[in-house]
Formats: C-alpha cells, sequence, structure tokens
C-alpha cells in the first residue's frame, strides 16, 4: 500500500508515501486514492492530502510507465479523469498540505481538491511539453479554471515553474505557511464541523453552475439552497443561532 491513512475523529489524513520517488503517482496509487473516494470510511466529514517526506507529488512515475498505442493513451488518460473526479466530486472536502514538488500529475490532483495548503518551498509546474508529451489528468480543465487558459497554455510552453507567493496570487493554492500539516489539520477541523449537505452543495453546486448559463445555474441554485434551508441541520443552525451557541450538527 501507498496510501497511508490515518482517521481521528472526523478527519481523515491520507498520505502519499512514495518519498523516495518524491511521491509520484503510479497506477497503484491512483487506484488507492480513488477508492477511498469512492467509501471513505464511516464518520469521516473531510480528508487530508499530504506527501511523506519533502514533497507533495512530483507527477507520473514515469519510470513504470511503457510504450502505448493512441488507444492504450486514451484509456489510460480517461482513467486519470475517473479518479479525479472522484477526488473532486466524491463527496468529502479535500484539504491538501503541500511540501516541494507539485508537479505534472501532483497538480492535477492538488487541482481536483477543494483547500490547498502551501509551504513556502512549494514549487508548481507542468514539464510535460518539455518532454513530448501532453498533460492528461486534467490541467487543461482544472488548472485551466485556476488561472486562465492564456495563463496555463504559457506555462506547459515554456515549463515555468511558479513559487509559493506567485502561486498563491494565482490560486494555485489558498493558503501559504510555515506549516501547512499543521495548517490543513486546523482547516479540516472547521470543515468537518459543518452540516453535511452544506459541504455538500459547496463541493458539487459551485463547479457544476460555474459551467452552466446563468439561467440554468440560478434555478440549480434555487434547488441547492431550498434543499440545505429545509434540511434537519438548518434548523439546528437556526436554533444555535436564536441561542448565541455553536451548532451541533449530526
Amino acid at each position: 500500500m501507498s496510501l497511508d491513512i490515518a482517521i481521528e475523529g472526523r478527519v481523515a489524513t491520507l498520505t502519499l508515501n512514495r518519498p523516495d520517488k518524491r511521491n509520484a503517482m503510479n497506477d497503484a496509487l491512483l487506484a488507492e486514492l480513488s477508492a477511498f473516494c469512492d467509501a471513505p470510511p464511516e464518520g469521516v466529514r473531510v480528508a487530508i492530502l499530504t506527501g511523506a517526506g519533502d514533497h507533495f507529488c512530483a507527477g507520473l512515475d514515469l519510470a513504470e510507465q511503457h510504450d502505448r498505442d493512441p488507444a492504450e493513451g486514451m484509456a489510460h488518460s480517461r482513467g486519470w479523469h475517473r479518479a479525479m473526479e472522484r477526488v473532486q466530486f466524491g463527496g468529502l472536502p479535500i484539504v491538501t498540505a503541500m511540501r516541494g514538488a507539485v508537479i505534472g500529475g501532483g497538480l492535477e490532483v492538488a487541482s481536483a481538491c477543494h483547500v490547498r495548503v502551501a509551504g513556502p518551498d512549494v514549487r508548481f509546474q507542468l514539464p510535460e511539453g518539455k518532454r513530448g508529451f501532453f498533460v492528461g489528468g486534467g490541467a487543461t480543465v482544472r488548472v485551466g479554471k485556476i488561472i486562465g487558459p492564456d495563463r496555463l497554455t504559457e506555462m506547459m510552453l515554456t515549463g515555468r515553474t511558479y513559487g509559493a507567493q506567485d502561486a498563491l496570487a494565482l490560486g494555485l493554492c489558498h493558503y501559504v505557511v510555515d506549516d501547512p500539516l499543521e495548517k490543513a489539520r486546523e482547516l479540516a477541523a472547521e470543515i468537518a464541523k459543518n452540516a453535511r449537505m452544506s459541504n455538500y452543495f459547496a463541493i458539487h453546486g459551485v463547479s457544476k453552475i460555474n459551467s452552466m448559463s446563468p439561467e440554468e445555474g440560478f434555478f440549480t441554485e434555487a434547488l441547492c439552497t431550498s434543499m440545505a434551508q429545509t434540511s434537519p441541520d438548518a434548523k439546528e443552525g437556526f436554533r444555535a443561532f436564536l441561542d448565541k451557541r455553536e451548532p451541533d450538527f449530526e
């Protein structure tokens, strides 16, 4: 097993554990991550994703790749897409704690997560074009939405590396702190206190609504708010506000 899982209360910490490879992603590790997101343990509300050692993830493990014909290459890329869909839309908020390399497939994994915390030594890069490749794990969609297609094109053409502060300004990460895992734990604990339906709609609703026309988006937003505001947790939130206390969601 290359994915270590530790559970404390409502928070699961997932550690990519291939430090000798800078946590490069192979098919087995990708399958483990996808499987967790498919069926998280009972009671877990939030996950933290981090990497063992000094790096988050240096991308695809090229040493384990083999020659593929176009059909096999297409199938491999689509497998990554399915796995990243499970990370983004599996239902659990995922907070990343990143150090060092967040490169290629590592950036594709990070961009599928919901809250990204970086250390000051983090390096974001998409070097595939310098190796004769093209991104295949969702970068054109997810990273493109974060930094815009123009910046993404330049990043892919030049192999440009973004450090922590530039990445923060672009939105590749949301926080830059000296201890990203400590900050991720703090954020995960707060997110775990939220109502489950509120978290679910934040994950699913915002992304999907922003892919719709305005008219469809407004209608879908109304559906989300009507379901959330009539749930038992919303009633508890209202009572807690009146009672001047913190809500205790199920």
